[in-house]
């Protein structure tokens, strides 16, 4: 199951996280944190500052021990994204939770 965030309008660019806390143990922190979006074929790829997948664009990103977060703008009018969020914890742990996002538009 996917989690969901709220819907963005494309000509918005906003700031999307995810809390890792009750993932990590006590004394775990984030180590690094990549994200990945099912291009337009369905195939997931890597998704980095500044990079536009079937237009959604990448903005910015960053994390701190237990929160990772994205800025992401752009974005197709009615289309659903789903992005991934990969970690790797301070104890070697790795894990990935994908995430959806919709576009519309608000009048």
């Amino acid at each position: 199951m996917s989690l969901r965030w709220p819907n963005k309008d494309k000509d918005e660019m906003l700031d999307y996280s995810l809390d890792w806390s009750r993932f990590l143990q006590t004394g775990e922190t984030l180590l690094s944190v990549t994200w990945k979006i099912k291009d337009a074929d369905g195939t997931k790829v890597s998704f980095s500052t500044s990079d536009t997948v079937d237009g959604l664009t990448l903005t910015s990103k960053s994390n701190t021990s237990t929160l990772a977060t994205v800025f992401l703008s752009d974005g197709t009018d009615n289309k659903q994204y789903t992005l991934y969020c990969n970690v790797t914890t301070s104890t070697g742990r790795v894990a990935e939770r994908p995430v959806k996002i919709r576009i519309r538009e608000y009048i």
